[in-house]
């Protein structure tokens, strides 16, 4: 019998306790004697951490094995926080209802810079020291994964060891690692040293950055000579035989996805530059479809579930999608469940597909051109031209949709006021091809255009690395800029118009090219308060700025100082298998306007080749 960690008392005072008592469907219990014990944890509140794919492959992994028990922790929400503080609880996993210290790995997956504070609120509230140099034997191996760990330098002073790229690949091997050295009576520092000589494992303490004068990094190295000078990133070649959870863990609570997710391609042929998963993620790897057809029928079997979404960067470059929607479709109106296909492309846009898989009176369809104007869509990369655009909306409206969403980026390189001033313009047209073609007696109302700017964030590995941002005031200029010209549009009424937060942006921008210097800023925001930074109600700009100035860092030397292009990065030490050269080459292209072709209709040589598998080795006939 699991004793619960926290009394009735407690789960009565705070909101939604479903939250941390565990025992859902699929949850995975176990006898912890003999088990290496895993304590996998999403940094934010357990509805969002449910609708994480990655935590259900790898707890489905990881629970496989007869020696393992994976178990999950998420961020507790400041109620909870609070009471555990005063009244000196311990973090817990849900699965055990004991503390996460008990573990013998905490695992983080880091999927956005604006949880690291959320990863020290769950080392404090789990007992265990923020700093990895100050943890002893009893502590648990504390290990990163998920892409922000392409460039884990600006919290490397808190974790044991990061795990770089796909992990359905190296983890058993870590597991027997750690098991033989434990029977050998060997101690955490030991264990460490070896796992570093493990692909794709990457043990911060064992590497030094050094700098030059004005703060660039003059070198990165190992500090041992048997440990590698780059970590190579761990790739899944044969997706269709790759692990893949059947029975899903059921969220107590309606969590943000609370649907059945079907993975069908893992990848992007495309090449935006701007996109960090698009290049991280090479080469392009597809499931077979019946493989597919397995899961989706087992997991909505085992789940209860009422909707199946497929997961991919670009649903619509998936060869076999035609045969899988069909069998999903006669399966899933058999059963009354929903189908969900995102991530399409708006030159792909298939008309019938859509009106098989969509109610066509509730729901609105979603693009994203990225930019407002055909140059900077080629300097991004983004292979779309204006009449795909408009072509892709006009077969929507004739399909009786009357509602789009639009997503765009401001503040992208090379970015001018005609490049800003074309996105309302871009939602005019396409608003004024509704009333164009759609007879008035056929029209569903009024249609509406929403757009939607986020401020670009350059990401490592990509070829963007090199782009410089912008201050807070100017993203909210260019903001105002779109905003104002909307106005003088002539469907103005039928179009809206939102914006991400121009602050938020520019700490992610500081976290996301920084270096190991960023770590006591980090500590510091979070000893004053800062958690759930993600989270627009919790994230204080001043707060972070008081951080930077007590510990000396300029934003500017992150954000808006140009570099070089032998600038070494702090994220340079890492081989993703995407070569630095092709990242280069495209950034020159970016800067000149040039478009690349995507993965099937030319390859670019930008070195995924290497890995054996997917797009890289399809039949051209």
């Amino acid at each position: 019998m699991i004793k619960p960690a926290l009394s009735d008392e407690i789960l009565l005072k705070i909101e939604k306790p479903a939250r941390y008592i565990g025992n859902e469907v699929n949850s995975v219990v176990k006898e912890k004697e003999g088990k290496l014990r895993f304590a996998f944890c999403f940094p934010d509140v357990y509805e969002i951490g449910m609708s994480h794919l990655g935590i259900q492959i790898l707890y489905d992994m990881f629970n496989r094995r007869e020696d393992v028990w994976c178990e999950r922790v998420y961020s507790p929400w400041p109620d909870l926080a609070a009471i555990l503080k005063e009244r000196q609880i311990p973090l817990f996993c849900l699965e055990s209802q004991e503390p996460v210290k008990n573990a013998d790995f905490l695992g983080f997956t880091l999927q956005y810079e604006m949880c690291y504070t959320n990863v020290l609120q769950v080392l404090e509230l789990s007992r265990i020291p923020l700093w990895a140099r100050d943890r002893t034997e009893s502590d648990p191996i504390v290990i990163g994964g998920g892409p922000c760990t392409y460039n884990p330098e600006p919290i490397a002073d808190f974790f044991d060891c990061f795990y770089i790229g796909e992990g359905e690949t190296r983890y058993d091997e870590l597991f027997d690692l750690y098991r033989s050295m434990k029977d050998q009576g060997k101690g955490r520092a030991e264990f460490l040293h070896e796992a570093a000589k493990l692909e794709g494992i990457y043990v911060p303490s064992l590497y030094e950055a050094r700098y030059h004068a004005d703060g660039t990094i003059a070198s990165f190295q190992p500090i041992a000579p048997d440990i590698p000078a780059q970590v190579k990133r761990q790739v899944v070649s044969d997706l269709t035989q790759a692990v893949y959870p059947e029975k899903p863990v059921v969220p107590f609570l309606k969590a943000t996805q609370d649907r059945v997710v079907l993975e069908i391609q893992r990848g992007c042929i495309r090449g935006c530059r701007f996109c960090q998963a698009g290049m991280i993620y090479r080469p392009n790897r597809e499931k077979d479809v019946d493989r597919l057809k397995e899961q989706a029928f087992a997991m909505l079997a085992s789940t209860g579930h009422e909707e199946i979404s497929l997961s991919s960067l670009s649903s619509s470059d998936y060869n076999q999608l035609g045969e899988l929607l069909d069998y999903l479709i006669e399966e899933c109106d058999r059963k009354h469940i929903n189908i969900s296909l995102p991530s399409l492309r708006i030159d792909a846009f298939s008309l019938d597909i859509m009106k098989k898989v969509q109610d066509v009176k509730k729901s609105s369809l979603t693009f994203a051109p990225e930019a407002g104007s055909q140059r900077l869509r080629n300097v991004i990369n983004k292979g779309l031209t204006v009449e795909d655009i408009l072509g892709g909306a006009g077969q929507a409206f004739a399909g009786g949709w009357n509602k789009v969403k639009l997503y765009f980026m401001l503040g992208l390189p090379t970015e001018t006021e005609v490049d800003m001033r074309a996105i309302p313009e871009l939602a005019n047209e396409i608003a004024a091809l509704y009333y164009e073609t759609v007879p008035k007696e056929e029209r569903n109302g009024r249609c509406q255009i929403t757009i939607s700017t986020s401020f670009f964030v350059p990401k490592p590995f990509t070829p963007f690395q090199w782009a410089t941002m912008q201050e807070k005031g100017e993203y909210l200029r260019r903001a105002k800029i779109v905003n104002d010209h909307m106005k003088e549009q002539l469907n103005h009424k039928s179009i809206r118009y939102n914006w991400h937060e121009a602050d938020v942006t520019v700490i992610e921008g500081v976290l996301a090219r920084g270096d190991r210097r960023l770590s006591n800023v980090i500590l510091h925001v979070y000893e004053h308060g800062g958690v759930f930074d993600a989270w627009s109600d919790f994230f204080d700009y001043g707060r972070w700025l008081n951080a930077f100035d007590a510990c000396g860092i300029d934003i500017d030397f992150y954000n808006t100082r140009e570099r070089g292009e032998d600038e070494i990065f702090p994220w340079d030490f890492i081989d993703v298998g995407v070569s630095r050269e092709f990242l280069l080459r495209e950034w020159r292209a970016a800067l000149a306007g040039d478009v690349t072709p995507n993965c099937r209709a030319r390859c670019s040589g930008c070195g995924a080749k290497q890995y054996g598998g997917g797009v890289c080795y399809e039949d051209p006939n």
